[in-house]
Formats: structure tokens, C-alpha cells, sequence
């Protein structure tokens, strides 16, 4: 295999990689390709830069392909990091995408669900979240064994790809529900096949070290790395009003941006002071390396942070004070060390805490239908069995379908997708009630418990699930087994007779069959 300088780097303890992130724009040949090739090639001759991260879409609007960005970076002699989204395609599309990755020498992908979109040609485009990362990332981890898939003549094995893929984790959530489903998330994504982590954008030294706790005392040996933000206070605003989801930039931070513009400068050695503290921090804490993005920064502002944080590294533990923007009453995983102003490796009491969101009737209600009819071992899902065989493919059938759908629709309003995820979410549909359809757990952009998409409006539907198993005493469901992506084969059939007749992802994983 190729050498990959960015592997290398980050699997080396000795070394602290930085990457940095370029973002194409929108366009062909505009002025933004042209900067951003500009920039990747005065990376490349600074030899300071590991990767050069490129994204995708940010914000929900067109850009310049990173995929293709990626590949013009390689031809200036340094390793791109692609992210790597989930969103705008449909699972074949991303296998091609892959496909092309791989023939291009692309192996660095950074895998997420994406923004969701907000603008495109005559109006917002169509959403389409057909896999999660979790998906993604077993789709790349299948590709780097040699994807297998059914032939003409048999079985037919492609030959190994060499991708090496991480995934995003955010520490900086408000609430229980909020931060423990993406710790859940996080361990699902590892055990797809992530092979390291960047955290989301924010600016609490405690929440910094919270993961890296939490990925230690999981029994996880992953790299783990630190998303630096140069902040000028326009995006700091933005961050602020969560115009930018998953970004949090507190009160208490926003002001003292707003003080920094009166300074001779316009705040700009303050902005690189702080992210040179923050790299020392994060080397100082354990971390593998960071990742520093910014709108319109300079290479030479990049070297300086490194250069600044190379010199503060041995400082780390008095710097901690200066990251100690924590959201007011939020939650944190571990509970609190006085004496360095981070965590004690004791986790926090949970149970005691109220539910992050309302649990009503229709869950005490799903709970007990489902007690009554899809436990094997309860005689009414015999019962429901042999229904589902003789009724299967009559004229009946018909009515069995329109039945279980129009219940299904007034209570859970169901899209009837035909391999229904309800089970896995405390009887709420994440096709029809998540907007980037997750099955595995909350994206990124929640926001105090609401919605990206819907904030002050939807609490995000992982947040509710949480909070319905949390009364049970079951919130640990939400971290057990990878839900596989819905089997559009089974779009506009009754789900009840796919379970009771094995089709289905949930009778498959128990072991049922017609």
C-alpha cells in the first residue's frame, strides 16, 4: 500500500498531526477554488500540515466537490482529509462515490451525516439520508476487506481498498439525553470501523476532556482528536443563535469576543492567542492531535498557533482556566475534579436527574402492545404469527396492511417504510420524525434538546427516546447492536408480517423465520 503520511502521523504517539480545513465554495473556477488550492499548496511547502480537511457542503448549500478538491491536493504533494457525508445520495451512490475515492488514491475520509440542506437550483433541494456514518462506515470497513456481493457466477470479491476513516463526536451538548446519545452513537461508530475521532466546535476545556475520558474508560485505544475554531465574533454570533448546528459558543464567550474588537488589531491576536492556548491544552490533556479550521485564515496564522502552542504545551494546566465556557446547568458525563478545574474519572449520578423531555400515554400504551404481540415467548405473538402466514400474499393481505398503517400513521406517523425501526427508539419513528432519518442516534446539531432542523419547534426524537426509556430504566437500549439501514425492499408492506415472517431487520437479529 501507498504511504499515507496523515495515518502515520496520527498513529504515532511521538508526533501531535495537525490537519486544517480548506472550504471549496461554490463553483468551478471561482475565486474560492482558487484560494483554497492557493492555501493547500502553501500547506504542502510548510511541511507543519498532516492533512488538509476538506468538507462538504457546509451549511446545507452547493460547494465545489470535496471529493474532487482532494484529489487536486494530492497532486501538490500532501495527504487530503475528505468529509465524508451521508447526505445528498442514496446508498449507491455512496458505494460509487467510494469507488471513485479509492481510484483517485483519496483514502483519509472524515464521516458524517452532514447539514442538512437549505438552498440549491429554484429552491431547497430534497433531502436524502439514506445510511447514517455508522452504515458508511461498515459500507468503507467492507471495502478495505474486499467487498463481497452476489454475482451472475457466484460471489464476487473486489480487491481491498486502503480507506482510513474517522467520525465526529460532540462533547459539547446542554442535556443528559442530548450528550449521553451521542456517546452511544460514538460507540456504535467505533465498532463499524472508525479508526478515529474528531470532536464538533466548542470551547469548554472540561467537555474537551470529558470525552477523552469517556473513550478511555470504554475500553477504546482510538486517536482522538481536538477541533480548533479560529472565532472572529461574526461567526461567534452566528455559533451563538445556533445558526451554525453543533457549534456552541456560550454567552459568557460571546462578550468577551465583543471586548476583543476594540483592540488596535480587531481581535486577531486575541483570536490566535486563544486557539494556541487551546492546542496546548489539548496536547497537554492527551490528545492525538487537532484540527484547525477558520473562515479566511492565513497559512502563516496556522503556523503561528502551532508555534505558540508548541511553547505554551508545558503550561497546559494553567491554561485550563481560560476554556472554562461551560453552558449554564448543563450536563456533564463525569463529575467535577476541584483541584484541575476538569473531571474525576467517577461518572455522574444519573437516575436522580428528570427526564429531559415529556413521556406520555402513547408510550405506556406502545409498551404494552408490544408486550402483548411482538415478545416471542407471549402466546398473542403465536397468534399473530400464523395470521401473518395465512394472510400473506391473499387478497387480504390488502386490508391487513391498510389496517396496521392507518394505526400506525395516527399514532406514530408512519411513513411505512415496511421495516419499521420503532422498537429501536422507544416507539418513535425515526424515519418520520428524525429530518435526516437517523436509526442509530442523534446527529451532531441538536441544540438544548430541540431539533437542527426544528429548533424551538421538535425536540430532536432521540432526546424523547432517551427520556421514555430513562423512566423504565432502559435508556441503555439506545446503545445496544447497530440498527442496519431500512431494506427498501419492503417499502409499502406490512411491517407486522415482515416481523412475524422474519423479513424484517428486527425478526432477523432475533433469529425468527417463517
Amino acid at each position: 500500500m501507498q504511504e499515507n503520511r496523515f495515518k502515520d502521523a496520527l498513529l504515532n504517539p511521538a508526533v501531535f498531526p495537525v490537519t486544517w480545513e480548506l472550504v471549496p465554495g461554490r463553483g468551478a473556477r471561482e475565486a474560492a477554488q482558487e484560494k483554497a488550492l492557493s492555501l493547500a499548496n502553501q500547506a504542502a511547502s510548510g511541511g507543519k500540515i498532516s492533512a488538509l480537511t476538506v468538507t462538504d457542503n457546509p451549511g446545507g448549500s452547493p460547494a465545489m466537490s470535496a471529493d474532487f478538491m482532494g484529489s487536486e491536493i494530492i497532486k501538490l504533494g500532501i495527504e487530503p482529509l475528505v468529509h465524508f457525508t451521508c447526505k445528498d445520495k442514496n446508498r449507491s451512490q455512496i458505494e460509487s462515490q467510494l469507488y471513485a475515492l479509492d481510484r483517485t488514491g483519496v483514502r483519509n475520509l472524515l464521516v458524517m451525516s452532514g447539514d442538512y440542506p437549505v438552498s440549491g437550483y429554484q429552491g431547497r433541494p430534497a433531502p436524502v439520508f439514506d445510511l447514517d456514518p455508522i452504515h458508511a462506515l461498515q459500507l468503507i470497513t467492507d471495502m478495505n476487506r474486499g467487498l463481497t456481493y452476489p454475482g451472475v457466477k457466484g460471489d464476487v470479491r473486489h480487491q481491498p481498498s486502503d480507506f482510513f476513516a474517522g467520525a465526529v463526536v460532540s462533547p459539547f451538548k446542554a442535556t443528559e439525553a442530548e450528550q449521553m446519545v451521542q456517546y452511544y452513537k460514538l460507540k456504535k461508530k467505533i465498532d463499524a470501523g472508525a479508526k478515529f475521532i474528531v470532536t464538533q466546535l466548542g470551547y469548554d476545556a472540561r467537555k474537551f476532556h470529558e470525552v477523552l475520558l469517556f473513550i478511555k474508560q470504554s475500553g477504546f485505544d482510538i486517536p482522538l482528536m481536538g477541533n480548533i475554531y479560529i472565532l472572529p465574533y461574526g461567526a461567534a454570533k452566528m455559533m451563538n443563535r445556533n445558526d451554525l448546528p453543533g457549534s456552541v459558543v456560550t454567552d459568557k464567550l460571546l462578550a468577551q469576543l465583543d471586548g476583543e474588537r476594540s483592540d488596535s488589531d480587531k481581535g486577531e491576536g486575541a483570536r490566535i492567542l486563544r486557539a494556541a492556548r487551546m492546542y496546548a491544552v489539548l496536547k497537554g490533556m492527551g490528545y492525538s492531535g487537532v484540527h484547525i479550521g477558520g473562515h479566511n485564515i492565513k497559512y502563516e496564522q496556522v503556523e503561528e498557533i502551532i508555534r505558540q502552542g508548541e511553547e505554551f504545551a508545558s503550561l497546559w494546566t494553567d491554561l485550563v482556566r481560560h476554556f472554562d465556557h461551560s453552558i449554564a446547568d448543563g450536563f456533564y458525563y463525569f463529575e467535577f475534579d476541584q483541584e484541575n478545574r476538569l473531571n474525576r474519572e467517577k461518572i455522574t449520578e444519573r437516575q436522580s436527574r428528570p427526564l429531559d423531555a415529556h413521556v406520555g400515554f402513547s408510550y405506556w400504551f406502545s409498551r404494552l402492545f408490544h408486550k402483548l404481540l411482538f415478545e416471542p415467548e407471549k402466546k398473542l405473538y403465536g397468534l399473530m404469527k400464523e395470521l401473518s402466514r395465512r394472510v400473506e400474499g391473499k387478497r387480504l393481505e390488502r386490508f391487513f396492511h391498510k389496517l396496521e398503517h392507518l394505526t400506525k400513521v395516527l399514532i406514530f406517523d408512519c411513513k411505512d417504510c415496511g421495516d419499521c425501526a420503532l422498537i429501536d427508539v422507544a416507539y418513535l419513528c425515526p424515519m418520520s420524525q428524525c429530518p435526516k432519518s437517523q436509526r442509530n442516534g442523534a446527529c451532531g446539531g441538536s441544540f438544548e434538546g430541540w431539533c437542527e432542523v426544528h429548533p424551538g419547534k421538535k425536540q430532536c426524537v432521540y432526546v424523547r427516546a432517551y427520556a421514555r426509556l430513562k423512566k423504565h430504566g432502559e435508556e441503555i437500549h439506545l446503545d445496544k447492536g447497530i440498527i442496519p439501514p431500512c431494506n427498501w425492499d419492503l417499502y409499502q408492506t406490512s411491517s407486522w408480517i415482515n416481523y412475524y415472517l422474519g423479513k424484517d431487520h428486527t425478526s432477523k437479529s432475533q433469529g425468527s423465520s417463517s
